[in-house]
């Protein structure tokens, strides 16, 4: 299963799946990101947390713990 978590800056990639549950999966929604939408990695921290993304046309910072529920292909 490869993961948001996974790829690397300047990767595009599409949300096959969202793992998680309850709050945290409706957090990781609520900020766009649902299954079928596709996500280009900008930046990655120094240290590799947060991950900057393009998302709907927005920038978005996620976690790596977060982008780790992210399936996609």
């Amino acid at each position: 299963m490869k993961t948001l978590r996974d790829a690397k800056v300047g990767d595009t990639v599409t949300v096959v799946r969202l793992h998680g549950e309850g709050a945290v999966k409706r957090r990781i929604m609520d900020m766009g990101i649902t299954k079928g939408v596709t996500i280009h990695v900008r930046k990655v921290a120094p240290l590799g947390d947060p991950i900057e993304l393009n998302v709907r046309g927005y920038e978005l910072s996620v976690r790596k713990a977060d982008a780790e529920m992210i399936e996609t292909a």
